[in-house]
């Protein structure tokens, strides 16, 4: 308050309710903001690393999606913490209890994360190289096909056609590869009785692109030391644990596989069918939500109903989600509707005159357009008007390029 006037500047915490971002009265967060000044990521992590001291059943799953942002969380920042995390009540020490996970790539994992940090996170067991099987891992073959417009549902009728233990073309088959050879077969002769032969080599185009030559998808034995498959260990995740996901270098269409494998790991931990008692909340967060949940994403893309059926119905089963894009009007408005806190960082007067913003009133408008790095506009039901807030620099190794 009266900030610039030094004589009468004061400083005053500001407590978010956890029941109405983790429920049972509200949940969800998004975050939304220009490129690098509203730093969203910064502001997310700070909000979890809080909700990790004090919450004691909470689990964490955070997808790394640019760069090495978030693969040393564990480690403490090269800077001092700053005094505010004390007028807060928060350590200002790094993220506890995290464990990694990149895409298998032969002896390496696929990753922006350095050699030396790979070898080193590896070794020590606080990575492990996740990677998928097909006869596992062939139901999540659906991801795939979250961006492509399948009106005639021919795409849902083929991964069907996959999925049936008793299908005659497929049963049998328990390789990758012996799958794509089967794909090309049909590809060549089609299915008359059922699918035909162009919508066989469509599926072969999508298919190929993603699996062929990519070490992500293997034909043997994983490697339980240092590999996985993600469905195993976040079936297993507990209380306080942090699970790093990173898909920075993966294309548009293996990290939506990815993410959406993630969360219908989740959503079935979640509904009792691994009978497993997990955390009682999990909190999943994603940067450039808009690549998932976009307005113009297809009506029948599996990624966005899981994350519709989310907004609307995780708050009851415990499964929050933090979400943050560079521009709010692009995100489909269930989501958004669905969310009981909203931070406003720094952005463009386009982007405020949009339909999304219209409840917000004019003054409001005009900050949010000359925000600094690390302020935010808070709308929270606890608060009877919008509060604009200040958090600090995060209390981890951030890497400088």
């Amino acid at each position: 308050m009266y900030e610039g006037h030094a004589e009468r500047e004061i400083t005053l915490p500001v407590n978010l309710d956890a029941q109405f971002i983790l429920g049972p009265e509200g949940a969800h967060l998004n975050i939304s903001g220009i490129s690098g000044l509203a730093a969203k990521t910064s502001y997310a992590m700070f909000l979890m690393k809080s909700v990790q001291e004090k919450f004691d059943d909470c689990a964490f799953i955070i997808f790394n999606v640019k760069g090495k942002d978030l693969m040393a969380i564990h480690k403490p920042s090269d800077e001092t913490p700053a005094q505010i995390y004390q007028v807060l009540n928060l350590s200002g020490e790094p993220f506890e209890n995290v464990r990694y996970y990149a895409p298998r790539d032969d002896d390496t994992v696929t990753s922006y994360l350095p050699p030396a940090d790979i070898a080193d996170y590896l070794h020590g067991g606080l990575m492990k190289k996740f990677a998928y099987v097909y006869e596992d891992d062939r139901e999540s073959l659906e991801m795939l096909f979250a961006d492509i417009d399948d009106t005639t549902q021919t795409m849902d009728s083929i991964i069907s056609k996959i999925i049936d233990a008793n299908d005659y073309d497929f049963s049998g088959i328990s390789t990758w590869k012996s799958f794509l050879d089967k794909v090309d077969e049909l590809s060549r002769r089609g299915n008359s009785k059922e699918i035909s032969v162009l919508s066989w080599r469509k599926f072969k185009r999508i298919v190929n692109k993603a699996i062929k030559n990519d070490k992500m998808f293997v034909d043997r034995q994983i490697d339980s030391k240092r590999e996985c498959r993600l469905e195993d260990e976040l079936k297993k995740i507990c209380a306080g644990s942090v699970s790093v996901i990173d898909i920075a270098k993966l294309g548009t269409d293996k990290q939506a596989f990815v993410f959406g494998d993630v969360l219908k790991t989740i959503y079935k931990l979640k509904l009792g069918e691994y009978d497993i008692t997990p955390p009682s909340k999990i909190i999943l967060f994603v940067d450039e939500l808009n690549k998932f949940a976009s307005k113009d994403t297809t009506k029948n893309s599996p990624i966005l109903r899981q994350l519709l059926d989310v907004a609307e119905r995780g708050r009851s089963l415990g499964i929050i989600l933090f979400g943050a894009e560079q521009f709010r009007s692009a995100i489909h408005p269930r989501v958004t509707g669905n969310c009981s806190t909203l931070a406003f960082g720094r952005t463009n007067v386009l982007e405020t005159t949009t339909k999304d913003y219209s409840a917000l009133p004019a003054t409001y408008k005009n900050i949010l357009t000359r925000l600094e790095q690390g302020e935010y506009v808070i709308q929270n039901p606890i608060f009877r008007s919008l509060l604009k807030v200040k958090f600090p620099r995060p209390a981890y190794k951030q890497f400088k390029d």
